[in-house]
């Protein structure tokens, strides 16, 4: 009993910081490319209800500590490419065919290392060029709106001084309490209809720049940022991760979620280290057991995602910016580091970080697939300079 109360707490606590320290990005990508309020609080609910059905079944099924969750680094893909021609249902469909990639992807290994072919300094520069805007967020906020952003930025920093698994979480925290003081300076409240959590479902469409300018690119990313990560992490732990069955589930969990709003179900990276390492049980041999209370927790939180995406809807400008923004400062830290860390192939990774960085569409296709695009083309032009 004693045992399984310390699964029961581990697993608790790594899906508790993984949402809480994600879901701000979640649903600020999602309303970026088209989303409204309960579309977006539908994405956060069955991605939620996937994830919990996807590591119930790994877990059980490899007795291995394995763990689901949404992409983060996807998410701050959507936020930065914003709204395409063809709008939500279009964005849904590129969700569908990233789901379909990661079928693909299962049951054809070749196509994983294809994936991995893509130089890492050029992938890793993408991903530092899809969220420095959101990371800018907050000092803009700070200038914006100081009394409402300030707090939130020193909690975040004692957090990361005192306790740095919970200070994200503990930003939101700060967050919530400064929305609801400002809710009621204005006298207003947040419906109760709007709390109860519900499916929304969307026919998706399939559009040439929706399919380049999404699909593609989060596919990169995730696969560079999260599967591929993942499975070092799992092995760092001695836990070898059965990828076949795990991207099958992946494919199968994004595809099933992509009408109802959700953008991508994928290996867990920094979630992973939590559940698979000491943390999730003096026994390694057990440690699935935390992965399966991970899992069931995911369902608890995704009952409360509408009353989340009511708070944040409601939220003063810049808040939930700021909090998206401080979740996404380790992740910048570490795309950068991988990007210039080898001198080799240095200069590749800076050109594909302005070109996400900048922001531009061209063709209707945003700045993350030209970045890849541009990146590759001077990383093969300087292969062939002489020594």
């Amino acid at each position: 009993m004693e045992r399984e109360s310390v699964h029961v707490g581990a697993g608790i606590v790594a899906a508790l910081v993984g949402y809480t320290s994600s879901f701000a990005v979640v649903l600020t990508g999602l309303r970026a490319v088209g989303a409204t309020p309960d579309q977006a609080s539908s994405g956060l609910l069955v991605m939620c209800v996937a994830q919990t059905v996807g590591i119930v079944w790994l877990a059980r099924r490899y007795r291995r500590p394995l763990v689901l969750v949404w992409s983060t680094p996807g998410a701050a893909l959507l936020a930065s490419t914003g709204a395409i021609d063809g709008g939500w249902p279009a964005a849904v469909g590129a969700f569908v065919l990233a789901g379909l990639l990661y079928l693909l992807t299962g049951l054809w290994p070749w196509l994983g290392r294809l994936i991995g072919q893509i130089p890492a300094p050029i992938a890793q520069g993408m991903l530092a060029g899809v969220v420095v805007e959101l990371c800018l967020a907050p000092v803009s906020a700070v200038i914006d709106q100081p009394v409402a952003v300030i707090p939130i930025v020193l909690a975040w920093l004692v957090g990361l001084r005192f306790f740095a698994r919970w200070a994200v979480p503990g930003a939101f925290l700060v967050a919530g309490i400064v929305i609801g003081i400002d809710l009621l300076r204005r006298g207003e409240s947040i419906p109760a209809a709007s709390l109860v959590p519900q499916l929304d479902l969307t026919t998706p469409a399939f559009t040439w720049a929706a399919v380049v300018g999404i699909a593609l690119p989060l596919y990169v990313v995730t696969m560079a940022s999260q599967n591929v990560p993942g499975v070092a992490i799992m092995r760092s732990y001695d836990v070898e991760v059965p990828w076949r069955a795990s991207m099958l589930t992946a494919g199968l969990s994004t595809t099933a979620g992509a009408v109802a709003g959700g953008h991508s179900i994928n290996l867990a990276a920094i979630s992973a280290a939590l559940v698979a390492g000491p943390d999730g049980g003096p026994d390694p041999q057990e440690r699935w057991r935390t992965a399966q209370w991970a899992g069931v927790t995911y369902l608890v939180l995704g009952l409360a995602s509408a009353a989340i995406a009511a708070l944040v809807a409601v939220a003063p400008v810049g808040v939930i910016a700021t909090v998206a923004g401080l979740a996404l400062l380790g992740t910048l830290a570490a795309a950068l580091r991988a990007a210039v860390d080898s001198t080799s192939g240095r200069e590749a990774a800076v050109v594909t970080f302005l070109v996400a960085a900048s922001g531009i569409t061209v063709a209707g296709i945003g700045a993350a697939f030209w970045a890849i695009l541009v990146g590759l083309a001077v990383h093969f032009f300087l292969r062939q300079r002489s020594p």
